[in-house]
């Protein structure tokens, strides 16, 4: 089967130009820089003049909430909303039931993916106080990393005793990913609020509950041991202008993510939206916002993730006590960081860079995440100048509700492609199962 995606404007590695990718079978066959194929050669041309060719992106922090919470999302729902948004691989996190934190349960994973699955995928596995000693028998090739929980309201996975964190982080050599907020802070600002507000504080003392300080103390504390142990730490969904003190431009030892969620959103959308932006951490100033879209430029960022997690609407009533946290957002993702590119806030090449190049890099992706000879046909299409608005109906996510509906984007996702298959087309998600799972080979060593 070759596939000729054809005059497109093509985005990949810093830069963009016209010209043609060839598909054939699961790969990428070749690349032009110049419009030049005959379309007689091709089983099937898609015609994307007018539109940008982007490298599948890659949401290397996902909850799709299979096994045990399947009421909220599965594999398949949520991978299909993925597919819907260009987003063709994806890493899901260990706070499942059971959670992830033994062997039998990641392959469980791994089998329910196999069938279910419309896009690539992996899965973290997760640290606890005392499963450090299992880290050695991980397949390193097939998963992205460790995931510690260094304070969060998720399950009994909170690891906040000194000695289990000295042994995570002395343990592996796979890269630690890190959610960091300190809980006997957020503890102490919750009890002062349920003093002043009752037993259920209003969603917009969510950012000071879980305030600057407790996000900061604790990655500092992450950053510290990562440092102490010559282990590579990526802090999950920074939060706060503070926090990116901690960051060195291009470290490859220490890095970052920033949340779509983050980027998009400030406290002053409470009002209007309530808890349905209600995340762990919070989303907090537009200083905040602010410095974290700067830090998209300066190299302390070094990827854009999701944190996709879906809930029941029912679920996400109430306050800062009763309301679950957490949303879905990976069907909008891309669309939603194309408008900051409108808004100057970054450009379309180093958006591709964090969405796609520096996942696949940092992560240690194999033939993924690029638009190269020879790499796994994961490719999008993507529409400017093309409103459509977010409605309940186009919602793929089995939650069925969206922290952007009613919201209007210029940009639309026409096709994406996932190992050569056409998973996604003009509003249509195929019922093909053409994810793969990942392959990883870690190259990070603080010793070399």
């Amino acid at each position: 089967m070759r596939i000729l995606v054809k005059g497109g404007r093509i985005v990949n590695e810093g830069r963009t130009f016209e010209g043609d990718v060839v598909i054939e079978n699961e790969v990428i066959a070749e690349i032009t820089d110049k419009t030049r194929h005959t379309e007689a050669l091709a089983d099937e041309v898609v015609d994307a003049s007018g539109c940008f060719v982007l490298p599948g992106i890659i949401d290397s922090h996902v909850h799709f909430r299979e096994p045990g919470l399947t009421e909220k999302a599965c594999i398949e729902t949520e991978s299909r909303a993925a597919a819907a948004g260009g987003v063709t691989s994806y890493f899901d996190m260990p706070n499942t039931i059971p959670q992830t934190t033994t062997l039998e349960a990641l392959e469980d994973k791994f089998e329910r993916a196999r069938k279910d699955s419309h896009v690539n995928y992996s899965f973290f596995f997760g640290a606890t106080n005392d499963n450090a000693d299992l880290f050695a028998q991980l397949d390193a090739t097939r998963i992205p990393g460790i995931k510690l929980f260094m304070g969060s309201s998720t399950g009994n996975m909170l690891v906040d005793r000194q000695q289990a964190l000295e042994r995570i982080f002395s343990s592996t050599q796979l890269p630690i990913m890190a959610h960091c907020e300190d809980t006997e802070i957020i503890n102490k600002n919750m009890a002062a609020a349920k003093a002043a507000q009752g037993d259920d504080p209003p969603v917009q003392l969510h950012p000071f509950i879980r305030s600057e300080e407790a996000c900061y103390q604790s990655t500092r504390k992450a950053v510290e041991l990562a440092k102490k142990h010559h282990a590579q730490l990526h802090v999950a969904h920074l939060s706060t202008a503070e926090e990116l003190e901690l960051f060195t431009p291009q470290s490859r030892q220490i890095t970052a993510e920033a949340t779509v969620g983050h980027l998009y959103f400030t406290l002053l959308d409470y009002p209007r939206l309530g808890a349905r932006i209600k995340v762990n951490p919070a989303i907090k100033s537009p200083v905040d916002q602010f410095m974290l879209r700067e830090a998209l430029n300066d190299g302390r960022i070094t990827t854009i993730g999701t944190d996709h997690a879906p809930h029941l609407l029912s679920q996400k009533q109430g306050g800062c006590a009763r309301a679950a946290s957490g949303m879905p957002m990976i069907q909008f993702s891309l669309v939603a960081m194309l408008e900051l590119v409108d808004q100057g806030v970054l450009t379309i090449e180093r958006m591709v860079q964090l969405m796609a190049h520096h996942p696949a890099r940092l992560f240690g992706v194999k033939q993924r995440g690029f638009l190269r000879p020879g790499f796994k046909a994961d490719v999008v299409v993507v529409r400017p100048n093309a409103p459509w608005t977010v409605t309940p109906e186009c919602i793929q996510s089995r939650c069925g509700w969206s922290p952007v509906e009613g919201h209007t984007f210029q940009w639309r996702v026409e096709q994406t492609f996932c190992n050569g298959h056409l998973i996604y087309n003009n509003g249509e998600v195929s019922p093909e199962m053409a994810g793969q799972e990942i392959k990883f080979h870690h190259h990070y060593d603080a010793h070399v």
